[in-house]
């Protein structure tokens, strides 16, 4: 299947309607594609009540007539199935999307972790999965409301095993017809390993910092506690025999310091709602798969451990630590 001809992407399934999957699902949507939106709890009710809007300096969107469904069972067989719910639920959520498969239908995890595509293959079969890995600075402000910050929107898409397919090519069309700055990755598990070790590095220092990005990078003593997790997951994925470059580290500290200063990682505003977070599968895996491969992780370590307290929210949220 995967080596053929794919044809143009006509019905589109988002599995999660959060921050990432309600900003991209908006803007398949305005591409023109058949998009269906899997949602809960008050997120859910806003988008019914009233659509979905994305607040981006790229251009606005107010999605009046989203096809919303708190139920995945009322969708059909689709194209595409793009994942992104939180980690814990990736289990769960490739076996509700089972019987939205079809003989073509493609799979595209943009979740944060490196386990992610593994597991779904798992459930719905290798042949319909493809990596997927994106890199963007979005938040929910309010249900219904999502807000996009700066102009970052890439992502990038393979085969799980490399190479290039047309079913591949087809979903990255499908992204940039959105307006994402979407491209075919030759090698996607290292891009995926890429961005994991950037992701767990931001994510865990934000977080235990309560800081900002533009904070983080200014101080000397932060921006090298950065870059030592950077590197410390960068070996890890050396050690799991996945060619990192030598000045991989350096080229993501530059990358960090075109971003938003006022950006923060997603679990770092999980944190502040008191929500919980995704520390298992992000510092948690670091320091688990270091483990295995005998080579020392403390950096991810201490920060797992500083954040271990939070990793199932906070019975209560405070508004003054709202973001």
């Amino acid at each position: 299947m995967r080596r053929e001809r794919w044809s143009t992407l006509v019905k589109i399934a988002m599995m999660g309607a959060g921050a990432v999957g309600g900003y991209y699902g908006a803007r398949l949507a305005q591409a023109g594609h058949d998009v269906s939106f899997v949602a809960r709890g008050a997120h859910a009710e806003a988008m019914l009540q009233r659509g979905l809007r994305v607040e981006s300096e790229l251009g606005d969107v107010d999605l009046h007539s989203a096809h919303v469904v708190t139920n995945a069972s009322r969708i059909g067989p689709v194209d595409l199935v793009v994942v992104a719910v939180k980690l814990w639920d990736t289990e769960s959520a490739a076996r509700a999307i089972l019987p939205w498969m079809g003989a073509g239908t493609v799979v595209v995890s943009l979740q944060n972790g490196v386990d992610k595509d593994d597991v779904i293959a798992g459930i719905v079969g290798r042949e319909h999965v493809l990596g997927g890995v994106t890199y963007i600075l979005v938040h929910r402000t309010e249900p219904g409301v999502i807000v996009h910050s700066g102009r970052l929107q890439r992502i990038l898409v393979g085969e799980l095993d490399g190479g290039r397919s047309a079913r591949a090519d087809g979903v990255v069309e499908a992204f940039a017809a959105g307006g994402a700055d979407a491209a075919a990755s030759h090698d996607i598990r290292r891009d995926t390993w890429e961005k994991f070790a950037f992701l767990a590095a931001n994510s865990a220092v934000t977080a235990v910092t309560r800081e900002t990005i533009g904070v983080l990078r200014a101080h000397p003593a932060t921006r090298a506690l950065l870059r030592d997790a950077m590197l410390e997951v960068a070996a890890l994925a050396r050690a799991e025999g996945i060619a990192i470059a030598d000045d991989f580290v350096d080229g993501r500290m530059r990358f960090i310091d075109t971003l938003p200063p006022d950006g923060r990682a997603s679990m770092a505003q999980d944190l502040l709602r008191g929500a919980r977070l995704e520390l298992d599968w992000l510092s948690g895996a670091v320091v688990r798969r270091a483990e295995r491969a005998g080579i020392p992780a403390p950096v991810h370590a201490v920060l797992y451990a500083a954040l271990a307290p939070f990793a199932a929210g906070a019975p209560h949220e405070s508004s003054e630590h709202r973001p």
